[in-house]
């Protein structure tokens, strides 16, 4: 039996140790908090991550916990919309049920041990590091210079018992500050950033939804609303921290997935969907090839895809987070709708 350690048992270590073949690997999980999260944001599956929650045998499951998120707007911060987008069969699943249905995909071969590692396991397996955005495997690994870095904005999510109305899914943008809402199995979701000094770490819950009262007292009434509604016991605030980009995902038995390789801005909702293919991917590859050509294989189909997403995350984070270039991001916007609504007039008396 080949040893595979890995580090982390959130949503990028428990896939790969539910994908791995139990007859050829000894698998061992490291995680510090066995315990299921309490509160939980919205997760958006991409077709690419219910690909990788088939081969792990759940994705029904998920779908029969989660509301498709079908269609959804960006509208300015008074809410007047932008343009919509259509999500298709794209579903929204609770963190706590993702981390849940992955747990039960677990083969009970795989050893569990609770516990903070403090270095990079030297007994001879291969470690896989799936210890997030602030990754001590990475940090052993690549170097200090590879430490997150912290970004301005704070992240403000939280769950609400009552439903969002249908016209009112989707994200505000205003002047260097986002609000979404979208619908959640059992009520709604919902999620603010902005320029925050709070932070970084350990910050009070109470004190920032009311510092996100405060910054999002003159926008939309729906937003408002969600806020006077909100309380700190269901919600979840943290800053934003980035992963700078590596040169490699693996240096010699040392292979990174999930937020420790590629931790991006949560804009494009495409972090948990890029873990999980990465866990999918890799444990596949170490299922059917040689350990080494696996990594090498990993790593060339994972580290440019990933990075791409993560550029794409920071270009619309720059556009819907946008501070002084706010009104001409608007301007442009109301152009384009402008422009888009003669259009489909014009179509439509041309019958």
């Amino acid at each position: 039996m080949e040893r595979i350690t890995i580090v982390g048992g959130g949503i990028a270590g428990l896939a790969p140790a539910a994908a791995l073949d139990p007859n050829r690997f000894h698998v061992t999980v490291y995680e510090k908090r066995p315990e299921l999260p309490t509160v939980g944001n919205a997760l958006g599956m991409w077709p690419n991550a219910q690909r990788a929650l088939a081969r792990l045998g759940i994705l029904d499951q998920a779908r029969a916990v989660s509301p498709v998120l079908g269609s959804g707007s960006v509208r300015n911060a008074q809410g007047e919309p932008w343009f919509t987008v259509e999500a298709g069969e794209m579903f929204g699943i609770s963190r706590i049920d993702l981390i849940r249905l992955l747990d039960g995909a677990v083969p009970a071969t795989v050893l569990r041990v609770t516990d903070t590692v403090q270095s990079v396991p030297a007994d001879g397996s291969l470690v896989v590091g799936a210890d997030g955005v602030h990754s001590m495997v990475r940090r052993a690994g690549w170097g200090s210079a590879t430490e997150a870095r912290l970004t301005p904005y704070l992240a403000l999510r939280g769950t609400l018992p009552t439903p969002v109305a249908p016209d009112e899914v989707g994200e505000y943008w205003g002047r260097g500050d986002l609000f979404g809402m979208a619908a959640a199995r059992g009520g709604s979701f919902w999620y603010a950033s902005y320029r925050s000094g709070l932070g970084p770490y350990g910050i009070d819950v109470p004190l920032a939804l009311e510092q996100a009262r405060a910054r999002f007292a003159g926008h939309a009434p729906a937003i408002r609303r969600t806020l006077a509604a909100a309380t700190p016991e269901e919600c979840l605030a943290q800053r934003l921290w980035t992963v700078p980009r590596l040169r490699s995902y693996v240096t010699g038995r040392t292979v990174l997935i999930g937020d420790a390789a590629h931790g991006m801005l949560p804009t494009l909702g495409r972090g948990a969907c890029e873990s999980l293919v990465d866990a999918v991917t890799l444990a596949d590859l170490l299922n059917t090839l040689p350990e080494d050509q696996a990594l090498r294989a990993y790593n060339r189909q994972r580290r440019l895809r990933t990075r791409a997403v993560s550029v794409a995350s920071s270009a619309l984070g720059r556009v819907a987070l946008a501070d002084r270039a706010q009104p001409l991001r608007d301007r442009l916007l109301n152009l384009a709708r402008r422009r888009n609504t003669r259009t489909a007039v014009g179509s439509g008396s041309g019958r």
